[in-house]
């Protein structure tokens, strides 16, 4: 069976893998989105399938104010005797432990651990339950790794204060670390290097799981940040997994630069082997694209059809909210057979929830179109297609007000300042909206009949790297195409109605 990497392409990152029997469970970060916590499921390794997500209630996960690239970072899953455990961080508000039967749910409400550190991970070993979790250092900024206990005994977790166990190699941010046992040893996997371009996953061991953890004597366990010129880049943040024959294999986040050192889609899932040494550590090679996957029968998860045309219920698992949804804002049972969306006062630019549902994009070339009823009556009512990276930098082609009736206007932000790209007038009726993707180049199209183009921004604007050198400030998500809807400042007067939406690799 062949491995095609990533694994998890477009915003997959932070990944997190356990397997119970023959399956294997999967979960990532989600950060402002909602619901918060993808969770994913497969059978070899390879091709994955949604579950759902572990933080669908207001209850679980409140992300009102939380800025763009904040909220739920860095979960890890593990499974013991019969109940499932994930832990992960609110950023700036704590760690916190969810449990459920089944990856389906349902899904606890939270049990804060503690207010410290970040990328808390558990490990259920020797009769305890370790947690293990990064965490600054008392005399310094420097980050180290800290650990301590979780006493279930039959009722809510409660944490054992940590206390530091590694410092790391010297590399800046250790991070995400987990821990394992084999053959007599206790094993420390941690990222360090910050999750850019040093990424690195570092490994200790001991024979106490308090230490003292040697590092091990080889380097980094996996690093590219000497391998500038390979196309996957930032490989980091793994979580192991041993398979019934004794092999182990890793997930791990990495990105894929295009048009230089510029990302766009995001931090992806890989898979990637671990082989063990004679001398008891582990040892990777570089992650490659293609490569021979795990000894395990190949179960192809079912493709999503491309066009996905709306029933009462839900949407489907992976179209997600940017923070909580406002109420009301977006429902199926309206009008049977289409999603309407009603505007909010809020816009796409707000640190807010606008109406707006969205799914990631997962190609470098894609066509995602949407068929849409809209005939708005206040000069602010506008609804369309979107391209989201985060409040200041996005694209809307929408349906708006004009002077002399409807348009179609293409508003680009960047750097948070936003300005029309394009406008064309169009008749009354049902319009048709486009966006265009290549790896960099988004070209945006609409109109009443065959769709005219109206303009396109490069990709790299979007990036992770424009992002940060236009703001300061690191950008952890990525590209995320969906539907928009807002009042302007005021709720619309009037539903924008969705017959379809067409995402086509």
């Amino acid at each position: 069976m062949k491995v095609v990497n990533p694994v998890l392409p477009g915003m997959h990152p932070d990944p997190t893998v356990c397997r119970v029997g023959r399956d294997f469970y999967l979960a990532c970060s989600s950060f402002e989105y909602f619901p918060g916590v993808p969770l994913y499921t497969s059978r070899d390794l390879v091709h994955w399938t949604p579950v759902g997500h572990a933080l669908t209630r207001r209850s679980q996960l409140d992300l009102r104010g939380v800025p763009s690239s904040g909220g739920i970072y860095a979960p890890t899953l593990r499974h013991h005797e019969g109940t499932f455990f994930l832990v992960t961080t609110l950023a700036g508000r704590g760690n916190f432990v969810v449990t459920a039967p089944s990856p389906r749910g349902p899904w606890s409400d939270p049990v804060w651990l503690d207010i410290d550190g970040i990328d808390p991970s558990l490990a259920f070993l020797d009769g305890r339950v370790f947690y293990t979790r990064n965490g600054r250092g008392a005399d310094s900024d420097h980050p180290f790794v800290y650990q301590g206990e979780l006493m279930l005994a039959g009722g809510p977790p409660i944490a054992v204060e940590p206390r530091v166990i590694w410092r790391g190699t010297g590399g800046i941010w250790p991070e995400a670390p987990h821990l394992y046992r084999r053959d007599g040893w206790y094993y420390l996997v941690a990222a360090e290097g910050g999750t850019s371009y040093g990424h690195s996953v570092v490994v200790a061991r001991a024979t106490d799981p308090y230490g003292p953890f040697d590092p091990s004597p080889h380097g980094p366990l996996l690093t590219h940040r000497d391998r500038p010129r390979l196309p996957i880049q930032a490989t980091g943040h793994a979580d192991l997994v041993d398979l019934e024959d004794g092999t182990t294999w890793a997930v791990l986040l990495a990105i894929r630069p295009r048009g230089g050192r510029h990302h766009h889609l995001g931090r992806e899932t890989f898979l990637a082997p671990v082989r063990w040494g004679d001398d008891g550590w582990p040892r990777m090679s570089p992650v490659r694209a293609r490569l021979e996957g795990p000894a395990l029968a190949q179960a192809r998860a079912p493709d999503a059809p491309e066009r996905l045309r709306f029933r009462p219920g839900r949407l489907p698992t992976g179209w997600l909210s940017v923070r909580n949804p406002a109420r009301g804002c977006c429902t199926l049972r309206e009008r049977p057979g289409f999603l309407r969306l009603w505007g909010t006062a809020a816009t796409i630019r707000d640190v807010a929830s606008p109406a707006l549902v969205c799914r990631r994009q997962q190609h470098f070339e894609a066509t995602a179109q949407v068929r849409l009823e809209f005939e708005p009556v206040h000069p602010g009512e506008q609804a369309g297609l979107c391209l989201r990276a985060n409040e200041d930098f996005n694209a809307v082609l929408v349906v708006a007000l004009a002077p002399g009736g409807r348009e179609l206007r293409l508003d680009v932000t960047l750097r948070g300042e936003t300005s029309t790209l394009a406008r064309q007038a169009i008749a009354a009726g049902p319009v048709t909206l486009e966006l265009r993707a290549t790896a960099g180049e988004y070209r945006f199209s609409g109109g009443t009949g065959r769709p005219r183009e109206l303009g396109s921004v490069p990709t790299r604007s979007f990036s992770a790297e424009t992002i940060l050198a236009a703001t300061g400030r690191h950008h952890f998500t990525g590209a995320m195409i969906g539907l928009y809807a807002t009042g302007g400042g005021a709720r619309a007067t009037v539903p924008a109605d969705v017959e379809w939406f067409e995402y086509s690799p």
